[in-house]
């Protein structure tokens, strides 16, 4: 490990989420209404971004991968991720290049906190797959809510 400069010294940062904004990042149109996601950037930098995010109930998010290493916790609510139930307390490691999903958020939603280790965007998977779901569920994606990213990162969500 090279050393680090004297303006690069490691730094403790404290946060507190109550203090932080909560930013539309995806939704959808259901049968009873629009369901988003909304995220709270807790730290966002180009080694990591965590977030606390939270699922309206019926959201439904295609099968993807991301471009690092990613960890999700379940604090709250359910979801599906494939077939598999999440339930508060269920943690998922995602390692880069690995796709995960679909998801969809259970009746009362779903609260999640996660990890993106490096470049936190991500990539399709199944879109074919999604957009049969969507279907199914009597759903239609929606186009993505504008969001305000770092100057370093561009917007590439599909």
């Amino acid at each position: 490990m090279a050393p680090r400069a004297v303006d690069e010294r490691p730094q403790v940062r404290f946060r507190h989420a109550d203090e932080e904004e909560w930013h539309e990042v995806r939704a959808i149109e259901l049968p009873s209404g629009r369901a988003s996601v909304w995220e709270k950037w807790l730290e966002f930098t180009p080694k990591f971004l965590c977030l606390q995010a939270r699922w309206d109930p019926g959201m439904m998010i295609h099968k993807h991968g991301h471009n690092s290493d990613h960890v999700i916790f379940v604090m709250e609510g359910e979801m599906s991720c494939g077939d598999v139930r999440c339930t508060p307390g269920m943690h998922i490691t995602l390692e880069h290049g690995a796709a995960f999903g679909p998801f969809v958020a259970g009746p009362e939603g779903v609260v999640l906190f996660e990890v993106m280790m490096g470049d936190p965007r991500s990539w399709p998977a199944d879109p074919e797959g999604f957009e049969k779901l969507l279907a199914e569920k009597g759903a239609r994606k929606l186009p993505n809510p504008p969001i305000e990213l770092p100057d370093w990162l561009e917007d590439t969500r599909s």
